[in-house]
Parts: C-alpha cells; structure tokens; sequence
C-alpha cells in the first residue's frame, strides 16, 4: 500500500504529490554524498544519513569543539517563497529554540540553529541505535513487554514536553531511535511538523504521515498533547501487531477511517497479548481527544499497570 499526501506549500519545481511506502515515513539512506553541501554555517558535512519530506539528515562535525553531530537541513528558501518564507523563517527559530530547552532522557538533545544560503538548519546529537520502522514489521516484532515499556517511555517524555507547552505533531516509528543493546530510546524532530502550519495543503491538511494522525489534526482542528498521544497509540498498535490499526488505499478513505470506523480488534491480529490491550486501545484511539488519556503520565500509567510478563 502507498501512503499519499499533499506536500505543504510545494517547492516551485516538485511535483504536486509526494509517496510513501507502508512504512510509517521512515527515513531511507540517500546516495552517499550527491549533491551534499561541504558545509552548513560552521559544520562540516561529513555525508547523508537520511532523507525525508522537509529535509536531509547529514553527519557532521562541528570543528570549534571537535564533536559529531546530526544535522537536520530544511531547504526553507525552495519550500517557501515571499511573506510565507519570512514566516517560516521566524517560525522555524521560534520552534528551535524552544525544542532546544527540552531536556530529557528520551528527547534528542538540540545543540543550535542556523542559516545557511537559504537552508536552515538543526545540530543535534547523534544517535545510535535504529528508527523504530525497523522494529515495525511483522516479522521483526520486539518482544511485548518491551514494545510497551518503549511506548511508555516515549508517553513519559511527551509528557514532560506537553507540560512545557510543547506538541510534537509528528510521533511516529520514524521519529523515534532505539538502540536495544544499551535501551537508548530518544524522540527526535520536536517542532519540524509546525513549520507547516505556514502554509497549508491543498487540502487543508499539514504536512505529516497520514497513518498516524488524530482526526483533528486530519481536518485541521486544533493539535494538542491528546493529538500526540493518539500518533503514539497508532506506533504503539503498530509495534505489536507488525500492522497500522487505519489503512485505506486512498486519502479520502484513510482519513475516513481514522475520523470514523474503529479501529480492529487487537486480539484478532495478535491472539496472546495482555488482556488489558484492548481497552487500552479503546481509550487511546478515541475519536474524541476528550475520551483519550488526560497526559502522557495517565497513559504511561495504564501501559505499566498491564503488568507485561517480561518476556512477553
């Protein structure tokens, strides 16, 4: 199945639409090196590691302190143009800056911001581990107990940050790292989903992974920590079952489902999970966000309280 959206505010020589594959949005290594700028500001790019809808990951060292970082790059003056660029621009420093005052064990740390030539630009800690697309799969399902001790872990931090007055916008498998042997787990791409917000789709919709989003942010209501919560069920679901709870072959049809139909019963998919799941999933699916777990602590609290065996 493809995933297909409207890109927010198209670059002038893209075309109007933009695939996916039913990965959740994951971030696929590029070419090495084509086309990679030598610099961005004081960083040296060192090579690509990531390429998605807003922008290019690269590896990069920052020669005053002599550290390795990740650099986000954001081709600003290619995605906007006129008044919506100067509001981006303030937009994407505004949202830098308080993503940058995030500090917690399960967020990726932002170490500066900047401009270059039009493309502006993240520094932020390099990470080890893998996406949690790879994690995703049906046949490469981390053990139960662990899927839901992650998502809690992930509920905690989203708490933290909602209490800061930050939304992620965009929680998904592809936002997240994890690296199993030493159960590093960080939330990447804090406030990169609002720049959107500039500049909305042909469809009214921002730009994000469809699969993943609560119904009021699909109609362009108002996002809020339930709307977080809700992306992160669906990675939850996801992480389980090897299978997102709202598929459909077309946009109006996804967004159909996720607004209206519920979702598939867990113990259908996987029989043998813990038998609180579906209830779980009931109060976290919701349609309405007034339904769903008040914080990310509530929804941490209800993952914690399934008592998991550890092995699952």
């Amino acid at each position: 199945m493809l995933l297909v959206y409207f890109r927010a505010s198209m670059p002038r020589s893209s075309p109007d639409i933009v695939t996916l594959t039913d990965t959740g949005g994951r971030l696929r290594p590029a070419p090495g090196g084509r086309g990679s700028p030598a610099r961005l500001g004081r960083y040296e790019v060192v090579h690509e590691i990531g390429k998605g809808a807003m922008g290019v990951v690269y590896r990069a060292r920052d020669p005053v302190i002599n550290r390795e970082v990740a650099l986000k790059a954001i081709p600003l003056a290619v995605e906007f143009e006129g008044r919506e660029l100067e509001e981006a621009r303030a937009k994407f420093f505004r949202e830098a800056e308080t993503a940058g005052r995030l500090s917690h064990p399960n967020i990726v740390t932002i170490y500066d911001a900047g401009e270059h030539q039009g493309t502006a630009y993240i520094a932020m800690e390099l990470l080890r581990g893998r996406h949690l697309v790879d994690f995703a799969g049906p046949s490469r399902l981390l053990p139960p107990a662990i899927a839901i001790e992650i998502a809690a872990r992930l509920a905690d931090a989203l708490h933290y940050a909602h209490r800061q007055g930050v939304v992620h916008r965009d929680v998904k498998p592809a936002n997240v790292m994890f690296d199993p042997p030493s159960g590093e787990l960080k939330i990447t791409d804090f406030g990169i989903a609002r720049l959107t917000d500039t500049g909305r789709t042909r469809t009214g919709i921002v730009l994000g992974t469809p699969s993943f989003m609560s119904p009021e942010q699909l109609q362009g209501g108002t996002v809020t920590g339930q709307s977080d919560l809700f992306s992160l069920a669906v990675t939850l679901f996801q992480l389980l079952t090897g299978q997102l709870p709202f598929r459909a072959d077309s946009m109006p049809s996804l967004m159909l489902r996720i607004a209206q139909e519920p979702h598939p019963p867990i113990a259908a998919i996987r029989p043998g999970l813990p038998a609180g799941l579906p209830g779980f999933f009931d109060r976290a699916l919701a349609k309405d966000p007034a339904a769903r777990h008040d914080s990310g602590a509530a929804f941490a609290a209800a993952l914690r309280q399934l008592n998991v065996p550890e092995r699952g």
